[in-house]
């Protein structure tokens, strides 16, 4: 079983999908099969999203003011 994520692309009502070239060769997919197909949403990473920012650090804490 062959896991890829995809974006999906509106033609008139229904959303479509393509499924790549890669997972075509590798399942051996024909032209006419029937296929099952499980939808699901893909978490989004936001790993990485603010570049330059370091860790947290021990000075970054936020301390009372007396």
């Amino acid at each position: 079983m062959a896991r890829t994520v995809v974006k999906t692309r509106r033609i008139g009502g229904s959303l479509m999908v393509t499924i790549p070239r890669e997972v075509v060769e590798q399942e051996d997919i024909r032209e006419g099969e029937l296929l099952e197909v499980e939808v699901r949403k893909a978490r989004r990473s936001f790993f990485g999203i603010t570049p330059g920012i370091g860790p947290f650090t021990r000075e970054d804490e936020m301390t009372d003011h007396d």
